[in-house]
């Protein structure tokens, strides 16, 4: 038994407390990092400027300018140009599609983030998946997981920096590229070979949670969100309440959650009615909604019965067509809802029905707080939706694609990368210093402006881990570090070096699906250094093994905003991501068991 003091039995309530709220999601990740700073700073176990370091920490710098990277290509085209160069490989088969996709995930994982080489391959691989007749299913989960042990292989991934960043506060070099390239390339090896050998036999073939594999024709979508089932007419009698008023003053939507489809007036269909538009006596209103709400309005003077079967073929307007989109990940959208935003008035588009699981919503779609992949089947006209296709909170699996700027703008924007990423990934300048640098340089040659850099960092990520340093401090400076440090080091160093390197590695990978990698960087990286340097074991290998582990979110959707990108597009449940993860989670342990001592140093001179 420990022999704790008082401060150590606190942080160490801390971080349970900690790890229970970000397990619950009850209160946002930003939130509960400030809380645990506070925690620490109020009751005096760390100093005021302790408790604020984090913010001025050079990973919260480093991954800023990396934001800021990711989106210049994005928004310049260059992130799709290869995306769409790199599908051209996919071929016909299966087993090369998997292969080419979970390359091209590593291989953009290698450069921008994770989540931004998903969200821009996702679309190609729905694509080219259905036109070759296989299921997205069977291309999807090897895409995400391409994308996580990419992130292996760099130093340009979140953990990877902050790991970085705690190994110099130990006095220690910073890692570089060459540092992760030998172990991570490994690891994205023996990956891509289990899942051409044998996971691709554990992949479902599975429709989609929503209609994004219908071989991208969007007059399916009616029948996949099921409209047929709440489609109504109501009409207007010379005594309706509603005669003479407009959409907008009816309160239609906003009383009842029920869509107006359209208006037949004078045998004139009005689709995607504006809210503007008058209603008069016997005009029809098709109704999209449950039968409870839209009976209610026979009070208000209507005649209520069912639509037609055929109103569905008629609602399909060439110049208005229906179009599905995905919340992505980290979306700036997420916990609002349609009205919140004013949807229909910024963007002149009508969301008709959301998927959020494995059913459709089409009742009260305007007021539910959006989520993290859910799919909205949106209608309005093309124009309007390539303008809606610009923003990053919203993936298209079919398009339409954004136009795409000028190519002089995307070479100024690549060579930037480039020369910024290399500068920075091998240490030749400072990481914080080469990625302000390029950000600068991306907006005097105009390849992103001012308001877009902006919109472009992802606060609270950077508050996330600003806020969370402080705890890694109280370790330290507590002795709790030290305390479990010596269990670790009397339970598996007597095995050697490497068995205390893989046990930390194993304690990474827990904490890494339940709280994130980002998180479990900040909350095991301190102890893991620590460790490391009690039991005479290279910091730098223990650094490199801790920071790989943090990539392992392979066994549930929730492990990593990636892998909620394609559940609803893949059709996937979470048994899928624990049956696949779970011999990619063993085949990447074996891999750090023969790598580690094939590429480090184990132990100390």
């Amino acid at each position: 038994m420990l022999a704790l003091s008082g401060a150590e039995y606190y942080v160490l309530l801390l971080m349970a407390v900690t790890l229970l709220l970000l397990m619950s999601g009850r209160l946002p990740p930003d939130l509960v990092a400030i809380l645990v700073l506070l925690s620490l700073s109020l009751p005096g176990i760390i100093t005021t400027e302790q408790a604020l370091s984090g913010f001025a920490s050079p990973a919260v710098i480093t991954i800023a300018g990396l934001f800021i990277i990711t989106v210049a290509l994005e928004h310049t085209g260059v992130v799709s140009w290869i995306s769409e160069h790199l599908a051209q490989l996919s071929g016909n088969t299966e087993s090369r599609m998997i292969s080419v996709f979970m390359v091209a995930g590593a291989f953009l994982s290698l450069f921008v983030n994770n989540i931004a080489a998903g969200a821009v391959l996702l679309p190609a691989a729905v694509r080219v998946s259905t036109q070759a007749g296989i299921r997205p299913s069977k291309v999807l989960i090897p895409l995400a997981y391409g994308t996580l042990v990419g992130g292996m292989a760099t130093i340009l991934t979140t953990a990877n920096i902050v790991m970085s960043s705690i190994l110099e506060d130990h006095g220690y070099h910073a890692l570089t590229m060459l540092d992760f390239f030998p172990s991570g390339g490994a690891m994205v090896v023996s990956s891509l070979l289990f899942m051409v050998l044998l996971g691709r036999y554990l992949l479902p073939e599975r429709d989609p949670l929503s209609g994004i594999d219908m071989r991208a024709q969007s007059s399916d979508l009616p029948e996949t969100y099921q409209l047929d089932e709440r489609l109504w007419e109501a009409h207007v009698s010379p005594t309706s309440m509603l005669s003479g008023q407009s959409l907008r003053e009816s309160r239609i939507g906003e009383m009842l959650g029920v869509t107006v489809l359209a208006i037949l007036h004078d045998r004139h269909v009005k689709l995607h009615p504006d809210p503007r538009e008058p209603i008069y006596t016997y005009d029809t209103l098709i109704l999209l909604g449950r039968e409870e709400r839209v009976c209610q309005m026979e009070s208000m003077g209507l005649v209520i019965q069912r639509a037609r079967s055929d109103y569905t073929e008629e609602l399909m307007d060439p110049a208005m067509p229906p179009t599905e989109m995905i919340i992505a990940p980290r979306a700036s959208v997420i916990g609002q809802t349609l009205k919140e935003l004013q949807f229909r008035s910024k963007y002149g588009l009508t969301a008709i029905a959301l998927w959020r699981g494995t059913r459709s919503y089409r009742t009260d779609v305007g007021i539910m707080p959006l989520q993290a992949g859910d799919a909205l089947f949106v209608v309005g006209p093309l124009a309007r939706i390539q303008m809606l296709a610009r923003e990053p909170d919203y993936i298209f699996p079919h398009g339409p694609p954004a136009p795409m700027p000028d190519t002089r703008r995307g070479i100024w924007a690549a060579l930037i990368a480039v020369l910024v990423i290399g500068l920075a990934a091998f240490h030749w300048i400072a990481a914080p210093e080469a990625m302000l640098a390029g950000a600068v340089a991306l907006v005097l040659t105009g390849c992103i402006r001012i308001p877009e850099v902006y919109r472009a960092i992802e606060w609270r990520i950077l508050v996330l881990i600003a806020a969370m340093v402080p705890l890694g401090i109280a370790m330290q400076t507590t002795g709790l570090a030290a305390h479990i440090g010596q269990v670790f080091t009397t339970l598996l160093l007597p095995f050697g070096a490497l068995a205390l390197i893989a046990g930390m590695y194993l304690f990474t990978v827990l904490i890494t699906q339940v709280i994130g990698g980002q998180v479990a960087a900040l909350v095991v990286g301190p102890l893991a250094i620590t460790v490391a340097l009690q039991a005479q074991v290279n910091p730098t290998a223990m650094a490199v093994a801790v920071s790989m582990a943090c990539s392992v979110s392979f066994l549930t959707p929730i492990a990593h905003p990636v892998n909620l990108l394609m559940l609803t597009p893949g059709g996937y449940t979470a048994q899928d991501f624990l049956r696949i993860g779970s011999g990619m989670t063993v085949v990447c342990f074996i891999t750090l068991l023969v790598v580690m001592p094939l590429f480090w140093q184990l132990t100390l001179p």
